[in-house]
Parts: C-alpha cells; structure tokens; sequence
C-alpha cells in the first residue's frame, strides 16, 4: 500500500499539465487510474492519443520500472507490459517528481471479462499468460504482484495483457511487492524469493479467483484449505491437477503448466466437437427416418387410392350389366 505522504506528493486534479524537464513533452491529466506502494498512475492525454503516466518521488524506482519495460521491448513478439514512451521529471513547486509515459491498455480487467463472457475462456487466457510469463521468466525477470487487476483483456481477438510492472523483480531477490491472497508466502507454501514457481503459484490462484470473484478468507491457511475450496467448484475441477502442481511447487517452468492447461483446453474441446458431431448424427439418422416414414406414407396413400377407384369402376361395371 502506498504510504499516504507520498500520495499526496503525487496528488493532481484532472486538467493539471504536466511538462517535462527534459523532453518538454506536455500531458494533461485526465483521472487517475490508480496507486501502489510506489507512485500513482493516471489517464493522461498527449496529442490527442492517450497514455498512461506514473508518476513517483522515489527516482530509483522510477528508473527500476523503467528498465524492466525497456526488457520487455526486447522480448520479440510477447506482449508483457506497456510500451514505454518517455521519462522525463516534472519541476513543480513542492519539488521535483519523476514520471515515466507508457502505452494505455484499454479493456476490462480478468474477472471482469470471465463474468461477461463466461468461464470457457479462462483456460485460453491463462494459456496465453503463462506463454508471456515463460518469456518474462528467461529473461531473468519473475512479475511479483501477479492478480487480475494487472491483467487487462484487450482485443477483438481477446489478448491478455499485463499492466502495473511495479512488482517485477529480478530472480533470485526479495519479492519487491505482493498481494496477500497471490504470495505462497501468506499461504505458507514457500518463501518470497522471485523465482518462476512464485509467479506459477500466483497464476494458480488467480485460477481459483475466477471462481470466487470476492475471494474468500485464509482459515487455516495451507494447502488443505486451497484443496478444499477447489473441490467445492465443478468450474476448477478440470483444472484441479494442474493448480495443484502449481501451489505445490511441482512445475519446472511457465511452459511446462501451459503445456498441461492447454492439453486440458484441447480436450474439453474435443469433447465438446464430439459430442455435437454425435448429437448430429442422431439429427442425422432421425431426420432420415422421418423423411423414410413420409415416403412410405405418400406410397400407401397412393395405392389406397388406386385401389379404391378400381373397386368405384367394378361397382359401376357391376350396376351397368
């Protein structure tokens, strides 16, 4: 959580301008979008395209999120993170703030999409953020603070996207920032270092966040209680074996839990192919009944007729003679 002095260090009205010292470039605030324990970011517009702008009065952090966004551009053809548009300091009188401006990523966040699109497409958006962790992860980076309102859900065709790099660290350090319900450590299920298995054991719980939108409560706190509440979800079910590995550790890489959601994804839908294929051939085979029964119908009708008319001649025949 950010500390309340420096909130209000940052603290801007909307239609404030903000000019760089350096650049020069100018960007009026429109709202803010939100804060973390180092900054507030706000929704700001630059010759009439709008960005996203950070601003901190902790210069090295400043500088630490900009690095790891300058990384991310190096990442050919991800979409981790923003793109980053420029750095600059703003000179006001209460003292010098530094700002960074990156690319604004429209949309709704994770759940948000899930709870209007339905839960069919968790397993893909998942799949696609564990291609972008496993990315972020060779390049030596573990994201930190990994929860739905980082995740924003961009497209048509729907693209998950990551926001707010503030937490992303490099391996083998401390966590720099967490959220209590996504840190194995608040489970007891591991320690803050960034590893790849703490972003793995946040993309689990994210899992079972799709689930319980409002999240629920630590009791007593361990595996047996995620077990739990897994199993009281037919929605997490199909995906209990791979949350499982995930909060336990189990997993070498990003890529190895996308490989095993992404056979679970096939699956459902293969199941799903053949079971309308099924249902058509039963369609199939009733309709062709249905057209069998009326031709036979139609043959039945005639010959009653035919043969109604040839008793009609006979009986005529008959009166005649």
């Amino acid at each position: 959580m950010m500390n309340h002095s420096l909130k209000s260090q940052c603290r801007v009205n909307p239609g404030t301008v903000i000019e760089g010292k350096w650049h020069r470039n100018c960007y009026t605030i429109m709202k803010e979008l939100g804060y973390g324990a180092n900054g507030i970011v706000y929704l700001a517009k630059s010759q009439n395209q709008q960005v996203a702008l950070k601003m901190s009065d902790n210069g090295m952090s400043i500088t630490s999120e900009v690095n790891v966004l300058k990384s991310f551009a190096k990442v050919q053809g991800s979409a981790l993170g923003p793109s980053l548009l420029d750095v600059d300091d703003w000179e006001r009188r209460k003292g010098r703030i530094s700002f960074y401006v990156m690319e604004y990523i429209q949309g709704p966040d994770l759940l948000s999409f899930i709870a209007q699109k339905g839960p069919s497409w968790t397993g893909v958006l998942i799949v696609q953020l564990l291609n972008d962790l496993e990315s972020l992860h060779k390049n030596g980076w573990v994201f930190g603070d990994l929860k739905p309102d980082n995740l924003i859900v961009t497209g048509p065709p729907p693209k998950i996207r990551t926001i707010d790099v503030g937490g992303t660290t490099i391996q083998g350090r401390a966590i720099k920032e967490f959220t209590e319900f996504y840190d194995r450590g608040y489970w007891g299920l591991g320690t803050r270092k960034a590893d790849p298995g703490y972003d793995l054991f946040a993309v689990a719980m994210i899992l079972i966040n799709t689930a319980y939108p409002k999240r629920f409560s630590k009791s007593t706190g361990d595996l047996k209680q995620l077990k739990l509440m897994v199993r009281q979800k037919k929605e997490l079910l199909k995906y209990e074996g791979v949350i499982l590995n995930a909060l336990q550790g189990h997993y070498a890489s990003a890529d190895e839990m996308r490989n095993e959601m992404l056979q679970l994804t096939r699956s459902r839908t293969g199941q799903k192919c053949a079971s309308n294929h099924k249902i058509g051939q039963t369609a199939s085979r009733q309709q062709a009944y249905v057209q069998k029964r009326k031709k036979s119908s139609f043959i039945e009708t005639v010959l009653i007729i035919l043969v109604v008319t040839i008793l009609y001649f006979i009986y005529i025949y008959g009166q005649l003679i």
